[in-house]
């Protein structure tokens, strides 16, 4: 069980409050043996369900996401979670509801009845999957599950005392990261992952796509921030791009289980990297995690 102490309160249970496909929770061993010793600040341009951020409980964090409902639920938590408790508790768990939900143009909320229609449809849609289409409309499926847990009272507290001392920042990453990043903040990267395959293809959490530009723009400013000595954590797919957009760096492999792919030959163990600019020389090592 995770503990975090702010203002003598002490915090239990502190962890991602909700589900997102690419999450970093299984690959938490690895990220913590390859972070750096010590960091002034913690920042996160992709913050997405925020594992690395929750367990690293820096007391100065900046955080980031281009998804609007995400990062106007994460500000929501922090800000107000009884109303958003009392919110949650409104809905329910059946199938043509949850469409009625789905269809509803989030806009037209207020804002905690936005994140708790995030959070709703999050526990209920099929695998926890947040996809939208062109038209930034939320398009997953209802998951049938029996009982998902709509409402974490405890969970949504805790994280709420601990986001207290979090900056909440929704901007393109590399505005994100220009603007605010300095010497010694120590920024984890875990973008959308670049496509190994047809159907691998998790870009769509907003409605603006990530695509091989988008990576190329994101190797760019990895460069920029190298010579500005911040420290720089990147995850993504093993492949010939990512391997050669990074060659500069420390290149490191590890295995880890995806379970989201309409192939199913895509799921189970995948290789992936994790890419560092810190650690000693700038150089290229591949090491394998089973």
């Amino acid at each position: 069980m995770l503990t975090y102490v702010v203002s003598g309160l002490i915090i239990i249970n502190v962890k991602p409050f909700v589900k997102w496909a690419g999450g970093k929770s299984q690959l938490l061993p690895q990220l913590l043996i390859y972070k750096p010793k010590l960091f002034k600040r913690y920042l996160e341009p992709f913050v997405g369900g925020g594992a690395l951020l929750f367990t690293l409980k820096s007391k100065s964090t900046l955080i980031n996401d281009s998804n609007e409902e995400l990062i106007n639920c994460y500000k929501v938590v922090r800000d107000a979670p009884a109303n958003l408790v009392n919110e949650l508790k409104k809905h329910k768990n059946e199938k043509k509801y949850y469409y009625e939900i789905r269809k509803i143009d989030p806009k037209t909320l207020s804002k905690v009845e936005r994140a708790a229609r995030f959070i709703f449809l999050n526990r209920t849609c099929y695998n926890g999957l947040w996809r939208v289409n062109k038209k930034n409309q939320f398009n997953t499926p209802f998951g049938n599950y029996t009982h998902p847990k709509i409402v974490d009272e405890k969970l949504l507290k805790s994280v709420s005392f601990f986001l207290k001392l979090t900056q909440i920042f929704c901007m393109d990453f590399e505005d994100f990261l220009l603007e605010n990043a300095k010497k010694d903040d120590f920024i984890y990267l875990d973008p959308p992952y670049h496509p190994i395959s047809r159907y691998s293809d998790f870009k769509r959490y907003t409605k603006d796509f990530f695509g091989l530009d988008e990576q190329k723009r994101l190797a760019t400013l990895f460069n920029i921030l190298n010579k500005k000595k911040c420290k720089l954590l990147l995850s993504n797919s093993y492949s010939d791009v990512i391997l050669d957009l990074y060659s500069d760096y420390e290149i490191i492999t590890v295995s880890a289980r995806r379970n989201i792919n309409k192939d199913p030959e895509g799921r189970g163990r995948v290789k992936e990297v994790l890419i560092r600019n810190y650690g000693g020389k700038n150089r290229t090592q591949t090491r394998l995690f089973p």
